[in-house]
Parts: C-alpha cells; structure tokens; sequence
C-alpha cells in the first residue's frame, strides 16, 4: 500500500533547478521560434495515440479539482471528445474524493473515471472493488511513456489500476522578486538562512511567509519537506508506512523545527488567525499582487503554483521565482505527489480516456496551459510555456524513480487526506499552538494508530 521510492540525485537535480530559477534565466518563452526551446505557437503535434470512434457515448470524469485547473483539464477533455465523437462531463468531487465517489455508487451512478489524488485513495478504490484494471491500449501507453516508478504507484498487487496524469514538485518556495530586491535579500539554501531571510524581509515592510492554513494539505506538506530533509529518506519511509510511532524524537525534532516559524505570527502573513483562515489560491496570490507592497514576499507549495501566479501581473521567471525549500538536514528534501485516473466503470470510453490520458498527447495540451507537470517522459519539453516550468519537468523526468512520494496521500485517507481531520486538522491546532509539540505528537500518533488498524 505505501509506495515509497528511493531518494538520491533528485535532490541534486532539483537543486539545479532552483540555482538556474535563481538566476532569472527562467524568463516567459511562449511564441519561440522552432529549437530555440520555446514552443512554436500555432503548430500541433502530430497524433501519438489511435483511439476508438466513440461516437454517442457519455463518459463522466470526476476530480477535486476547480478554477483553472478544471478549466485547463476541461481543454484536454475537449480534444478527447474531438478525437472519439464522445460526450465527456466533469463532474466536481467535493475532498476526500473517495466519500464523495461512495455516494456516487451506493446510489448507482458511478463517474466512469476519477482522479484521485492519494496512493491510498487508488488502494481503497481496489479494495472496496470500485476500481477496474487498466486496458491493454493504455498499458501499452504506460509502458511506453512512463517510468517503472510511476507505474507502480498506480498498481496494486501487480495489477495496474491507475494512470499518474498530472505530477508535482512539491518542494518549491515562490517569491516575490521585487520585494527580495528592495530588502537586499538572497533567496536562502539552509532553513537557518530561510529564517534569517524571513527576518530581513520583514524589517524591511513585508511580511515575509504566506501559508495556506485553511487547507490542512499543505500543511502536511511543509511537515513532509522538514521531516524528509531533516530526518532522512530511511525514517521517511517508516514513518509513512507507520513504522515508527508519530511521538518517535524524529517527530518532535521536525516540529520543533517547523514551530520555528509557526511560532513567529510576525512573519506570517495575516498571523496565525489570517493564515487560518487563508486557503491555497489566496495564499499564492496575495504574494504577487500589490505591486511594492504585498500581504506576503514567499509562499510555500508545488509547480501548480504558476496556476495561481497566472491570476496576478507578475510574470513567471522576472516578478515570480522560485527556489528549492531549503535544507534543513544534509540535503534539500524532493517531495512529489500526482492525481492518478482510474476507471469505475467496464465502459469502452473509460478506458479509452486511461489510454488517451497516458499518451503524450493529452499531457501537451494542459503542459503548455501551465501550472502542470507531466511524469509522462515522452513528453515534448518544449509545450511548457515558460523555463521555469521546462526546467522543473526536465528534472522529474530526469530523476526517474528517485524521489519520495507525499507521505500522507500514502496513508489512510480517513488520517492523511480528510479535510477536519486527521493530520490536517491536527497540524492546523499546531499552526495555532507551535509550543505544544508533544501534546500534538501524541495526537498525531492516536489518530494514525486508529487509521491504520481500521
């Protein structure tokens, strides 16, 4: 159930990353002419996949997603349609996803595909025998397009289930480079320059960090990137596999690192009620908006942040860059995370949209949308549109199975991806109380020996 790949030059790769977004080199490339290494606009790839005519029937695709990821998402559904003569409706799942997809089929109307964005959400979906087996056309698209590690997050038990459409990096802090520039900061290697940076910026008229803490996921995320640089990829894997007890030394150590920052109101944006308060989208863009003077000069998150970024002025590369989360151990930690399509339905159309999802033409179209990285190594690198993002993909696919995978979309869902609950609602009572790391601890530990024995 818990899927965890080896650690080790991703972290030197994605590090390489962050020095060439650093540099400013990651300015906007869209409308390059050929082989300059930006995309040429106007111009279509020729088809990679060959799907079935089906025309008059009705395929449903659920996901959690919305704003301009549905919107982008919807694009690729559009040329599915174009293909196949079907009729493809989105259907907005409300998170856990699983909770919602149970509803669906205990009263008889299954979407024919969701997306489900947790490894143990695609164990539950085979458990709860929701789940069908991937086709041989898309197998074949997998086997040709991905590499073993991506594969196997989407199978169980040696049978494939899922298609890994869209990854992240989920180590990545964005900043306000305008802000950086009036402060006389430098975007920080070690979790001791991050938090000597933070104080720089603040004393400059800027609150330095914005955090997302209305959305309990991203706060495991910050958990994940400490943990995993600061206690090391062997201890994060037994933790994710729970393996080790959440009140084990590792557990506090990364707290108390976090509780750092959670514990200094002054650097966050809004202070703790305000960051309780603020939810993803909003963290990312109160940091690129209001020209000299934003409500944040950093936010924490993965590459889908350009997403968000899109809505403001600022462009990607000059007024928004980017670094790798710092190092608080040896190295910088890699944390990747992915939305997986899964078939719920025997239908012919669900699995030819599993085999369109898996070719490289249906990630082209999202890829050169933006905020959107693809496992899919057959990928042209040139649809992405702007460097930063190029140079994040190239660096994924160039990693190929070393990276570890977001702990708590491993876990049970019920402790590690229910909104109010679990982790998330746990690590948002830490946000509010920093200092009580042991009690949050044994917390932690009662609800993940709950979730797993369940």
């Amino acid at each position: 159930m818990r899927r965890t790949l080896r650690t080790g030059r991703a972290a030197v790769v994605f590090a390489a990353i962050g020095a060439l977004a650093l540099t400013g080199c990651g300015g906007d490339s869209d409308g390059g002419e050929p082989g300059d290494g930006g995309p040429t606009k106007g111009t279509e790839s020729p088809s990679s996949v060959q799907l079935p005519k089906l025309n008059g029937e009705k395929i449903q695709v659920a996901a959690v997603w919305s704003g301009p990821e549905q919107e982008n998402f919807t694009k690729v559904l559009d040329e599915f349609e174009k293909r196949t003569g079907a009729t493809v409706t989105f259907v907005p799942a409300q998170d856990p996803i699983v909770n919602f997809l149970g509803t669906k089929i205990a009263g008889g109307s299954p979407p024919d595909v969701a997306m489900l964005p947790q490894v143990g959400a695609i164990q539950q979906a085979v458990a709860r025998k929701w789940a069908k087996p991937v086709g041989a056309e898309a197998k074949e698209q997998l086997a040709k397009n991905y590499s073993k590690g991506w594969q196997d997050l989407g199978a169980v038990n040696g049978t494939q289930y899922g298609v890994y459409y869209k990854a992240a990096n989920k180590s990545l802090i964005w900043y306000n480079n305008t802000v950086f520039e009036n402060a006389g900061a430098t975007p920080p290697k070690t979790w001791k320059d991050f938090m000597s940076t933070a104080e720089t910026i603040s004393a400059s008229g800027v609150t330095p960090v914005s955090i997302a803490g209305a959305d309990g996921w991203v706060l495991t995320d910050w958990f994940e990137n400490v943990y995993l640089s600061q206690a090391g990829p062997e201890k994060y894997d037994q933790l994710a596999k729970h393996e080790i007890k959440w009140t084990d030394p590792s557990v506090k150590d990364a707290l108390t690192t976090l509780g750092e920052l959670f514990g200094q109101p002054n650097l966050i944006a809004g202070g703790t009620d305000g960051a309780l308060q603020t939810e993803f989208p909003a963290s990312v863009t109160q940091t690129f908006s209001g020209g000299d003077a934003p409500k944040a000069a950093m936010v924490f998150e993965g590459d889908f942040v350009t997403v968000n970024i899109a809505q403001t002025d600022a462009k990607i590369g000059t007024d928004a860059k980017v670094f790798p989360f710092p190092a608080v151990g040896a190295e910088p930690p890699v944390v990747t995370g992915g939305d997986a399509a899964v078939a719920l339905t025997d239908s012919k159309g669900a699995q030819a949209l599993l085999t369109f999802l898996a070719s490289p033409d249906a990630a082209a179209i999202q890829a050169a949308a933006g905020g959107f990285i693809s496992p899919n190594k057959s990928l042209d690198l040139a649809v992405y549109p702007n460097d930063v993002q190029r140079d994040i993909a190239k660096a994924l696919i160039a990693a190929g199975d070393d990276f570890r995978f977001d702990m708590s979309d491993q876990m049970p869902q019920s402790f590690g991806g229910t909104p109010g609950k679990g982790e998330w609602k746990i690590l948002q009572d830490f946000l509010k109380n920093p200092q009580d790391v042991a009690g949050t601890q044994q917390r932690l530990e009662a609800e993940a020996a709950k979730a797993y024995k369940s």
